[in-house]
C-alpha cells in the first residue's frame, strides 16, 4: 500500500486464516501474517496472546487485518484508541475471505483504501461505512500521496455541509478531486482551494497544497545547520509558498553526510536527496548562473539550482534563483504535477549493524527488528540472515560465507554508499567480538570518500555471555572480563598473556571462540592457567545454542573444563574464586556470583 508507513498484519487465529492471508500476500498485498501458537501450523510469526499482540501492533503503528471476528478486535483495541488522525488501520476479514470491513482509521489509516484493495484481490464489494466515501466517492481527509490538506481539523464540518446539500466551488485543478461525485458549483458556498501558496482555510474553504515546490542547497562544509534552516525559512515566507507543499531538500552527493542538509529536511518533515555531478550537469542550460569556481569544485556549474530543478522534470520551472548567505546556497523550483521525495535522487546512504542476540526473536530487541524490516538489503553470513524473523518482501539477501568477515563488510559498505538502507546482520552485540569494529576499520584505513559519507548506526544485541548468564543465574555479579580463545587474528602468546592476567585479577572469564574443528588445545591451555589461581571445583557454565533450537546449559567444576564438552556454538564462562553453586529443593541450580552484601548484613 502506498504512503503505509509499515506493513499491514494480517492476524490470523486459524489456520485458514494465515492461509488466506498468505494467498493475498502471493497476489501481490504487501504484509505479513501473523499466527496463534497451536493454531497456525506456518507464517511469519507466532504470538501467544491475541490480546497482548493486537495492543502491541496498534501501538507500533502497524495497520491490523484482523482475520477474526470484528467483536475480537473492538475489545482487545478499545482501550488503545488516541485519535482517528494517529490511529492505524484495523480491518476484519472473513477467514473464508466473504466480507472486509474497515473499522478503525477509515481515512487517516488508510483503512478504507486498503479494504478496496483486500476486496479486489478477493472478488467482493468492501463493506465501507463512510458517508463521504459511499456518496462523494472520496476522503478529503485522506487526500492522495503527493497531496497534504491543510487544515484537517476543517474538514469534518465541510464533509457535513456537503452530505446536508452544499455545493462546492473548486479553484484551480486536481485530477483526483474533479474524478471524483463532489457536488461542484461556481456558485458554491463551499470552496476547495489547490495551491502551493501559504493561504488559509476554514470550515468552509478547504486548503490542499501539492508537493510540488524543491528547494536546492549547497554549502560549505560544516555549515552550521541553523544558517541553511534560517534561511530556508525566510524565504518560504517571503515568497509565500506553504511549507507542506516542500517535496523535498536537494544537493550534491558530496553533501550527503552534511548535517546541515539533513537538519533543513528534517525540520519540515521531508527527506534530504542527492545527484551527482553527472546528473546535475544536465541542468547547466537551465541555471541562472553558470560558476566555473563550482564547476572546479564538484565537477558542474550550480548546485542549488540544478539539484532544485532536476527533480522536477523538463517541464519544471526555477521559481526562485539561488540566494547566498555567507556560506549557503538555496534555490527553488516547481514542477507541474506533485513529486514523491521518496524516490528523486539518491538518499545517504545508512549502514546499521544489527544484533539479533543468541538467537531466537525473544532475544532479539524492538529496536533490531525496526531496523531489519526498515532495511533493502541485509548482508550476512547465512545462518545469521536464516534467523531474522523479519518479512523478506522487497528485500534483497547477500549471502557469505564463515570466515569471509572482511569481503562482508566491504560489500555493506559498499551497498550503503549507494544510497541503500543496508542492515549487517551479526549474532550477539554487534560490537563484542563482531562486525562493528571491523566496519570502523574500513573506514579508517580505506580512501573511499564515498565510504565516508554513510551514516552508520550501531544497534546493540544481548551478547552471548549475557544469555549464558542469565540462563545460569549471575555469575556475572561481580567483576568480569571476556576473551577471545581464538588465534586466527591474535597470537597466542598475546591471548596467554591475558589469560594469566585474568586469572590472576580473579574475574568471572567469558570466553569466546573456545574451540573450533581444528582448535582444541586452547581451552585445556586457559584450564591449566586458571587452576594455578582458582579452585578446582570452581564452577564452570558451558551453554550451546543459546535461545535457538536445541540450547543446551552444562555446570561443570573447572577441572572438567575440557574440549569433548565444547563446541562451536558454545560459550564458556568460568566463574572467579567466589562464584558459588546452589541448588535449590526442587533440584534446580543456579551459579552466581556475590557482590559483597555480606558484609553488610554483618554490620546489621
Amino acid at each position: 500500500m502506498d504512503g503505509l508507513v509499515k506493513p499491514p498484519v494480517f492476524v490470523a487465529l486459524t489456520d485458514q486464516g494465515a492461509q488466506l492471508g498468505r494467498h493475498l500476500i502471493d497476489l501481490g498485498f504487501s504484509g505479513r501474517v501473523y499466527g496463534r501458537a497451536g493454531r497456525v501450523e506456518t507464517c511469519d510469526q507466532f504470538f501467544d496472546d491475541t490480546i497482548a499482540e493486537l495492543q502491541k501492533l496498534f501501538r507500533q503503528g502497524h495497520p491490523i487485518v484482523g482475520l477474526c471476528s470484528s467483536g475480537i478486535l473492538i475489545r482487545a483495541l478499545s482501550s488503545q484508541l488516541q485519535h482517528k488522525r494517529s490511529d492505524p488501520a484495523v480491518l476484519a476479514l472473513a477467514e473464508d475471505g466473504s466480507a472486509v470491513v474497515p473499522l478503525l482509521g477509515g481515512h487517516a489509516g488508510q483503512a478504507n483504501r486498503i479494504a478496496v484493495e483486500l476486496a479486489a484481490l478477493l472478488g467482493i464489494s468492501a463493506s465501507i461505512t463512510t458517508a463521504g466515501d459511499l456518496r462523494f466517492s472520496i476522503a478529503l481527509d485522506a487526500p492522495p500521496k503527493g497531496w497534504v490538506l491543510a487544515n484537517p481539523e476543517d474538514a469534518k464540518s465541510f464533509m457535513a455541509s456537503l452530505l446536508a446539500g452544499s455545493k462546492v466551488k473548486l479553484e484551480s485543478h486536481a485530477a483526483w478531486l474533479e474524478e471524483s461525485n463532489l457536488p461542484f458549483d461556481d456558485q458554491g458556498a463551499l470552496s476547495i482551494v489547490v495551491t502551493p501558496k501559504d493561504v488559509d482555510g476554514s470550515s468552509e474553504r478547504l486548503v490542499f497544497h501539492p508537493k510540488t515546490v524543491t528547494i536546492g542547497v549547497g554549502c560549505e562544509r560544516n555549515c552550521s545547520p541553523a544558517e541553511v534552516i534560517d534561511h530556508v525559512n525566510y524565504l518560504l515566507k517571503r515568497e509565500g509558498i506553504s511549507k507542506k507543499s516542500v517535496a523535498g531538500i536537494f544537493s550534491i552527493d558530496l553533501k550527503a553526510d552534511e548535517p546541515a542538509v539533513h537538519e533543513v529536511a528534517k525540520t519540515l518533515g521531508v527527506s534530504a536527496r542527492f545527484y551527482d555531478a553527472s546528473k546535475l550537469s544536465q541542468e547547466t542550460d537551465r541555471l541562472s548562473v553558470k560558476s566555473e569556481i563550482v564547476f572546479k569544485e564538484t565537477g558542474c556549474y550550480g548546485v542549488a539550482e540544478a539539484a532544485a530543478l532536476l527533480p522536477t522534470g523538463s517541464r519544471g520551472k526555477l521559481i526562485l534563483p539561488k540566494e547566498k548567505t555567507k556560506r549557503s546556497t538555496c534555490a527553488m523550483a516547481e514542477s507541474v504535477a506533485p513529486i514523491d521525495g521518496e524516490i528523486a535522487g539518491v538518499p545517504q546512504g545508512h549502514l546499521v549493524l544489527v544484533g539479533l542476540g543468541p538467537g531466537g526473536a525473544g532475544w532479539t530487541s524492538p529496536e533490531a527488528t525496526h531496523h531489519l524490516e526498515a532495511a533493502s538489503d541485509l548482508v550476512g553470513y547465512s545462518l545469521y540472515l536464516d534467523l531474522c524473523e523479519i518479512s523478506w518482501d522487497g528485500k534483497i539477501r547477500h549471502d557469505f560465507p564463515l570466515g569471509e568477515e572482511i569481503d562482508r563488510v566491504k560489500h555493506a559498505i559498499d551497498l550503503a554508499s549507494q544510497g541503500k538502507r543496508v542492515s549487517l546482520v551479526c549474532s550477539g552485540d554487534p560490537g563484542i567480538y563482531a562486525m562493528a569494529s571491523l566496519v570502523f576499520e574500513e573506514l579508517d584505513v580505506t580512501n573511499n570518500a564515498s565510504w565516508k559519507r554513510i551514516d552508520v548506526t550501531v544497534c546493540p544485541g544481548i551478547s552471548a555471555l549475557q544469555g549464558a548468564s542469565a540462563r545460569a543465574g549471575a555469575p556475572l555479579g561481580h567483576d568480569f572480563c571476556t576473551i577471545s580463545l581464538s588465534n586466527l587474528l591474535t597470537p597466542w602468546e598475546i591471548i596467554e598473556k591475558r589469560l594469566h592476567a585474568a586469572a590472576q585479577g580473579d574475574f568471572v572469564i567469558a570466553f569466546y571462540n573456545p574451540v573450533s574443528m581444528r582448535r582444541k588445545t586452547q581451552i585445556e591451555e586457559a584450564r591449566k592457567i586458571l587452576l594455578q589461581h582458582r579452585p578446582k571445583d570452581c564452577p564452570v557454565i558451558i551453554a550451546r545454542n543459546l535461545g535457538r533450537e536445541g540450547e543446551k546449559l552444562t555446570f561443570v567444576p573447572l577441572t572438567e573444563m575440557t574440549a569433548d564438552k565444547i563446541d562451536m556454538l558454545s560459550v564458556v564462562v568460568v566463574g572467579s574464586s567466589d562464584t558459588k553453586k546452589i541448588t535449590m529443593p526442587d533440584g534446580r541450580e543456579f551459579i552466581y556470583t556475590p557482590r559483597g552484601y555480606q558484609k553488610r548484613r554483618d554490620e546489621e
